[in-house]
């Protein structure tokens, strides 16, 4: 499968907004259920791409099959840490897409000067798990009972990488 991976641009908002709503209504990865407004959305590219945050996106065939961004955290003190999100659409998965999504992101947070990335997973998700282990992330904690579908827990996993 040829797949290209690319910073997001304006034009990928409503592909990237579709791709994370069906992530999310799989109710297995994302801390949401569903893509949020696409005003929020399109708020959140934009201001991306205005502020040169990695914010990348996987094409196939034309499609956006998944994407991988680091974002800013809302304090002063937190100016070196870029919190994680990414997501590969089911048909997509197992291909290698998300390694190069995370990996080009990860180039770029380290070119932009952050020193800290940090995540949170899902305790099922294994594959996540290994791929951000395999890039050096390590396990800092759990937040037991941190997510709750339909009335059944699970732990998020509070993972980070620290660039030397």
């Amino acid at each position: 499968m040829q797949f290209t991976i690319m910073p997001i641009q304006e034009k990928h908002i409503e592909a990237f907004w579709s791709a994370v709503d069906s992530v999310a209504r799989e109710r297995k990865f994302l801390a949401f259920l569903e893509g949020p407004p696409i005003e929020l959305t399109k708020a959140f590219v934009l201001g991306h791409i205005k502020d040169n945050w990695p914010q990348v996106v996987a094409m196939c065939d034309g499609k956006l099959v998944g994407w991988c961004d680091i974002s800013p955290l809302d304090r002063p003190v937190f100016a070196h840490v870029g919190s994680l999100g990414i997501g590969v659409i089911a048909p997509y998965r197992g291909q290698g897409i998300g390694e190069e999504l995370l990996s080009t992101a990860l180039h770029m947070a380290k070119q932009k000067g952050l020193t800290r990335i940090e995540l949170t997973v899902r305790e099922h998700n294994q594959a996540a798990i290994s791929l951000y282990e395999k890039y050096g992330f390590v396990k800092e904690g759990v937040h037991k009972n941190a997510v709750r579908i339909d009335g059944t827990y699970e732990h998020h996993i509070f993972m980070a990488l620290l660039f030397e």
